[in-house]
Formats: structure tokens, sequence, C-alpha cells
């Protein structure tokens, strides 16, 4: 079963989950959690770095809305919403430089649009309720 996280902005009031792909890199991003960082934006792409260096196993040059990757010149993890200033044609969604999709965002990702760069976020795991 993909693993879920949470990626929250409290001083925005937003929290929106992810589900993380069964890969090597997702493992090693799941092993780091709980973190908390600074984000910054670029175009409709909030990007933060986190502790966790790798290579990619399966380079991206163009990602969908909702993605969730790491890009490995940053040693980053990035939400993608929208177009980037690297954007070739109207609707897509180019990274600075080719990245790995480790997950991607469930439910509304349209609050991402008000989260400024500088922004506080968490990322921990997702509570599984239930389970017995």
């Amino acid at each position: 079963m993909p693993e879920r996280i949470v990626l929250s902005f409290p001083d925005q009031g937003i929290a929106i989950s992810a589900e993380l792909f069964d890969t090597a890199l997702a493992e090693k991003i799941l092993t780091v959690l709980p973190f908390e960082g600074r984000v910054n934006t670029w175009g409709k792409e909030i990007y933060f770095p986190i502790p966790v260096k790798s290579a990619i196993a399966h380079p991206r040059e163009v990602v969908d809305s909702g993605d969730v990757a790491y890009w490995p010149d940053g040693a980053c993890l990035c939400l993608f919403f929208g177009p980037t200033p690297a954007s070739r044609t109207p609707g897509e969604i180019r990274p600075a430089s080719p990245v790995e999709v480790v997950g991607k965002m469930v439910g509304d990702i349209a609050g991402l649009e008000r989260v400024p760069s500088g922004s506080v976020i968490r990322i921990t795991r997702e509570e599984r309720s239930g389970a017995q």
C-alpha cells in the first residue's frame, strides 16, 4: 500500500495529503520524516530542501499537476501545480532540470497558489485511523 504523507503550511492553514510511490527514492524520503523547512516558489511550483541526497533513476523533464518530485540538483522536494518559468507551451509543467516523480498530491491543491516563498512547511507521515 502506498505511504501517505501530509504537507502542511501552518501559516496559511493549508494541509495536503500525498501518496508516495513504492520506490527506493520515496523510501529514502520516508526515513527522514518528520521534517520542517522553508519553501521557495518558482511559477506554480513550490520547492524546499530535504535531508536526502540521491541520484535519480527515472528522470522526467515534464511533469503533471499534483506531482511530488525530487530535484537532485538542489536536493529538494518539489510540488507541481501548474506551469513554471521553464514551461515552453501552454499548460506544460517543466522543472528547471530533470526530476524523479516520487508521489502524487491527493485532493484539492488550489490552496498552493496562496503559499509565498519563505513559508514554513512541515512534512509528516499521515496518521492511519481504524487500524486494528
